[in-house]
């Protein structure tokens, strides 16, 4: 899909940010690099090359849960260093920008030059969602944006944050298009009224 496809009677656009907009794998990852890094520093063991690969292999065949446990087994350093792992996903400078999607971006531009409301509406823990939305390359989009922290309000699936995305901005549901990833997101639009497109029909 692209923009022109979309209903145009819509006049605000409400997206996720984890694996909608960007790759949700960038920002984990750049996490496990940095933790490696900081943890060969103090401890000089294990080599910082050898846990990023350890971490991304885990990642990618098993997911995040439990991926500190898993190398704290495997290389036996101190369990003191779970803090230190917590915060850096919470509060990390990242290397490299994060990167919007090019099917994302083009999308979001399309939707500025037609002058709609664009929102960004996500779940999770808001100092990381933050973290990751100051460190994203947003190419000047990032004036347009309106962004809520659903966890401040409601967490996702329930709709209090859609709710307050409505009554601030004046909008009822039928104005609105979320563009989500997952049975969340789409439970979340549904339970609202509101129509919703999972995004990967944009590629």
């Amino acid at each position: 899909m692209t923009y022109p496809e979309l209903d145009p009677s819509k006049k605000a656009f409400i997206f996720e940010m984890d694996d909608v907009l960007y790759p949700k794998k960038d920002y984990d990852l750049q996490v496990y690099y940095l933790f490696a890094h900081f943890l060969e520093f103090q401890e000089t063991f294990p080599p910082a090359n050898d846990l990023i690969g350890f971490l991304k292999k885990v990642y990618e065949n098993h997911g995040p849960e439990m991926i500190f446990d898993k190398a704290k087994e495997v290389y036996g350093f101190d369990g003191k260093y779970r803090e230190n792992f917590k915060r850096l996903h919470l509060e990390a400078k990242m290397p490299l920008k994060l990167l919007l999607y090019q099917n994302m971006l083009a999308l979001l531009q399309d939707m500025v030059v037609d002058r709609k409301q664009i929102f960004i509406v996500t779940g999770g823990n808001p100092a990381q969602q933050l973290n990751k939305i100051k460190q994203t390359e947003w190419h000047g989009l990032e004036k347009f944006l309106k962004v809520y922290f659903a966890d401040e309000i409601q967490a996702k699936p329930g709709t209090g944050v859609l709710q307050l995305v409505m009554s601030e901005n004046l909008l009822a549901a039928s104005d609105l298009l979320i563009i989500g990833a997952g049975s969340t997101d789409e439970i979340f639009a549904s339970a609202a009224g509101i129509d919703y497109i999972a995004s990967s029909n944009f590629v």
